[in-house]
């Protein structure tokens, strides 16, 4: 019955003995569940389809050109395209930047038109073939009518009509066919315009802004 005692004498002897050295790692343990608590929870992220690359304007999405990245949810842009199915096979409107998410603005549809409701598309045969190296689909141009006889002053026939396509095997020189075939979007009265005056007048471009 004595040992107890004994026992607990020197159980408290040691305790005072180490006293500060326990007094120390409680406080520490105290601080390292302070900072715990306090630390900011782990970030969370969403998953977005950006260009794996950079992309010219006129393209057509393939797979090699496209990446998976994690952004923070509040700096994901409105309108991105939601998966690699949604975006192979698509067209770019203009240049995309490495990294860049790709959005629904940055995409023609599925169809030419998918950007211009309400419009036809309307292949145009421009007079300088060499003049369409300057265009990129998306870009917004004025078509002009020139007589080529030159009994007339040259007259703006389309204005601020989005480039379509410029297709690569467009061009050619075989009497009224000589020159270079791009695609716009435009109402149908214009299109039938458009359709009379590349039969009988040299047609050219001014890009707009």
């Amino acid at each position: 019955m004595t040992r107890a005692p004994a026992v607990l004498r020197r159980l408290r002897r040691t305790v005072l003995a180490h006293r500060r050295g326990l007094a120390a790692v409680c406080v520490g343990l105290a601080v390292a569940a302070g900072l715990q608590s306090q630390a900011a929870p782990a970030a969370r992220t969403v998953s977005v389809l950006v260009a794996a690359h950079d992309l010219g304007g006129g393209v057509v999405v393939r797979p090699g050109d496209l990446a998976v990245v994690r952004f923070e949810p509040e700096t994901v842009p409105s309108g991105v395209v939601g998966s690699t199915t949604e975006a192979l096979g698509r067209t770019t409107v203009g240049p995309v930047r490495a990294g860049e998410p790709l959005t629904d603005v940055r995409l023609l549809g599925a169809g030419l038109l998918g950007q211009q409701p309400g419009s036809v598309a309307a292949p145009v045969r421009i007079g300088d073939a060499d003049a369409l190296d300057l265009l990129r689909v998306g870009d917004r141009i004025d078509i002009l009518a020139a007589d080529p006889r030159r009994r007339s002053d040259a007259v703006v026939v389309a204005e601020d009509v989005p480039v379509l396509a410029v297709p690569s095997g467009g061009r050619t020189d075989q009497g009224l066919l000589s020159g270079g075939l791009l695609v716009v979007a435009v109402p149908e009265a214009t299109a039938l315009g458009l359709a009379g005056l590349g039969v009988s007048s040299f047609l050219s471009f001014v890009l707009v802004g």
